[in-house]
């Protein structure tokens, strides 16, 4: 089979399927190899001068000579040094057979200067998307081929340079930000001409008939006449504004400096409501004899907590009974973060414990059940004593005080407006 099943082992020799490329243990010297290198880096230098295309490519002797270099000579003289069992006479001899010096080119060579500009148009485009890339615009070279030269064209200084340029392009693209002039007019502005009304945002007509109906009108929370701004405020057809300092106030509490009347008016009202209802329903409920319930409003809804119940132990029990000294209840009350040392606890009760084996502690009476309390009442009722309670005399302070008559006179004007009023929040 090709494949090998799952938790199948090969077993196949490795030794035979390697292929050996290279011998480290070769009769040659490191100085012999590179020898054969340069002479190899040579041969291809001159092979570079003979072939026509590699000369329009590279016309300069250095980068015939850098061209020369590349791995792609060095890979193919160690190969045939190799080969030839680490001869250098018959190694040299293959470099420059009958019909003139060997020529290695890789990709970088073999590609022209337009194929790689549009290499990196379509890089720029698609990305590592190589599929693509040679369909659209290398429908000619190989995947093999341009999968070879994007790792090799990664090694250049082409490279180096566009990344230098997108990093900086990025970098100016972060500080250059445009913030365009908001000049878009408040619609609640009310503007004016030479002390005349005029239009808001252009519009004539209704506007221009609201706002005439302003002249005169005071500021509804401060009760001030004038202003350098006026601003309409509330509904409309109230034709209420609010000066310059106010407004700024109102966009940035959401309320009044000083609330109004109407708003005073039926907060008052709304809290007596609120509470006669409150009170009768109490009232009620109290004559009737019934526990107080939920009406089932939001106001009146709260939210129940779980019950839980702490059950100590009987260990626990006699523990601060005999370990009083150690335990000391009242002043770990007073520090219930303080940790209670354990330890010392069970070894004064390990102590104690024979000691007071002899002497038993004293139980708590546990509590009758209701019944035998009611059954115990019933044989044995109890006598009521007869007490003469006397009339109290109309000189006594006590009845001075019931006699006096109450004061209902009105409430100053701070003690009519709530917490939200004397912070100057409109409630």
């Amino acid at each position: 089979p090709i494949y090998l099943l799952t938790g199948e082992l090969d077993d196949r020799e490795q030794a035979k399927l390697e292929v050996k490329v290279w011998d480290p243990d070769s009769p040659l010297t490191d100085r012999q190899i590179d020898q054969f290198l340069v002479v190899a880096r040579a041969v291809g230098t001159f092979a570079r001068a003979l072939d026509c295309s590699s000369s329009v490519r590279q016309p300069s002797l250095h980068m015939s000579a850098a061209a020369a270099s590349r791995d792609i000579t060095l890979f193919h003289a160690m190969d045939t040094l190799h080969k030839h069992n680490y001869d250098l006479s018959s190694a040299i001899s293959v470099l420059v057979p009958l019909g003139g010096p060997v020529l290695c080119r890789d990709e970088m060579e073999e590609w022209s200067a337009s194929e790689a500009s549009l290499f990196e148009e379509a890089l720029e485009k698609y990305g590592k998307d190589f599929n693509d890339i040679r369909q659209d615009f290398l429908p000619w070279k190989s995947l093999t081929s341009i999968i070879e030269y994007y790792y090799m064209w990664k090694t250049t200084d082409r490279y180096v340079q566009q990344k230098r340029l997108k990093a900086a392009e990025a970098e100016s693209k972060l500080k250059q930000v445009y913030i365009p002039t908001y000049n878009k007019p408040n619609p609640n502005q009310i503007s004016s001409n030479n002390g005349k009304p005029a239009a808001v945002n252009g519009a004539m007509g209704a506007s221009y008939q609201a706002q005439a109906s302003l002249i005169g009108r005071a500021c509804e929370s401060c009760y001030t006449p004038q202003s350098h701004q006026w601003y309409s405020w509330g509904p409309p057809n109230m034709q209420c504004r609010l000066c310059a300092s106010c407004w700024i106030y109102w966009k940035k509490y959401g309320g009044l400096k000083m609330p109004t009347q109407t708003d005073e008016d039926k907060l008052s009202s709304s809290q007596t409501t609120e509470e006669s209802h409150v009170r009768t329903h109490m009232s009620r409920q109290a004559t009737q004899g019934t526990p107080v319930r939920n009406t089932g409003s939001p106001k009146s809804a709260v939210k129940t907590r779980q019950a839980f119940f702490l059950h100590t132990t009987c260990w626990t029990k006699l523990a601060r009974q005999v370990c009083k000294n150690t335990l000391r209840l009242r002043q770990a009350a007073r520090r219930p973060f303080v940790p209670i040392n354990c330890a010392a606890i069970k070894a004064e009760y390990a102590d104690r414990h024979c000691e007071l084996a002899g002497n038993p502690l004293k139980i708590k009476s546990t509590r009758k059940p209701l019944s035998c309390i009611i059954g115990y009442l019933e044989i044995h009722p109890a006598v009521k004593p007869n007490v003469i309670r006397s009339t109290p005399s109309l000189q006594s302070s006590s009845a001075k005080r019931l006699l006096a008559p109450s004061n209902h006179s009105s409430l100053s004007i701070l003690g009519k407006r709530n917490y939200s009023h004397h912070n100057g929040l409109d409630g």
